[in-house]
């Protein structure tokens, strides 16, 4: 009777054993059946950009446009000498794919204008971070290093704003050597110093964002040269258009306005020969 009453306790202690077992594998199985899920939700790629190419960049501007920004390239004589000032020089680049860039230099009897067209294709490889959005990061990163007046800023506190300590400011100076204001040409001062349509700014009608700077810099005796950037983003595409002129004779003071509607114009045409 003792050996039958021993036999079913041990029995029980042994299917208690086996159930736990049964139960701590059951609950593993469950956790890894998780897993595999967590893991799919975490690997969708962000969406690529739309550009996969970059267009030739000295070919990206016509001559009609090379003869507005640089008037001295029709003064050329030679006519070999001359399509070569049309063709400019392409930068140097290892992935053409990714960035390229062309600049021409032209000399005419009234100054030396250059002009420089960059293209960028942006990639990201982080997953979770599509093309577009690291494009836009890239692009606030060249907005914010421009130091663009505030838009909320009133006429006389943009210009004042975009003034440097040495009186080279970020777009046009209130007054020019001689005393008359130099946001417009030389030969027709601006009463109140630089419009504020003409101050550093975001351009909201190029691309997807977009902005223009203006500089007026002074190199001790020379004329005071001028320099136009736009900067505007088009998907995953950066475009960065850079234009100056120096004129030859001292006192001379490059007018703001045509050459941000020079500047401008090629810009929107870029961006038209992109798709934007």
């Amino acid at each position: 009777m003792q050996r039958k009453a021993y036999v079913p306790g041990a029995a029980a202690l042994l299917a208690a054993l086996l159930a736990g077992c049964t139960s701590g594998s059951g609950g593993s199985g469950t956790t890894d059946n998780a897993n595999p899920g967590d893991a799919g939700a975490t690997t969708v790629a962000a969406q690529p950009g739309k550009y996969r190419t970059l267009p030739e960049p000295c070919g990206a501007v016509s001559h009609d446009s090379l003869d507005t920004l640089l008037p001295g390239i029709k003064q050329i004589a030679d006519p070999d000498q001359r399509d070569k000032a049309y063709q400019g020089d392409a930068e140097l680049t290892y992935d053409t794919d990714r960035k390229v860039g062309c600049h021409w230099k032209v000399d005419s009897d009234d100054a030396t204008d250059r002009l420089s067209v960059d293209f960028e294709r942006v990639v990201s490889y982080d997953n979770a971070v599509s093309d577009d959005d690291q494009a836009k990061k890239l692009f606030g990163d060249k907005e914010s290093a421009a130091d663009l007046p505030k838009a909320s800023s009133s006429p006389s506190a943009g210009a004042s704003s975009s003034a440097s300590p040495s009186g080279s400011p970020s777009g046009s100076p209130s007054v020019s050597p001689s005393g008359s204001a130099s946001g417009s040409a030389s030969g027709s001062p601006s009463p109140s110093g630089t419009p504020a349509d003409l101050q550093p700014r975001v351009l909201t009608d190029l691309g997807d964002e977009g902005y223009l700077d203006d500089q007026l810099a002074s190199s001790g005796s020379t004329a005071e040269q001028r320099t136009v950037t736009v900067v505007f983003r088009t998907s995953n595409v950066l475009v960065t258009l850079v234009y100056e002129e120096q004129p030859m004779a001292m006192g001379s003071v490059p007018d703001s306005k045509e050459m941000q509607d020079r500047a401008r114009n090629l810009a929107a045409k870029l961006d038209d020969a992109l798709g934007g």
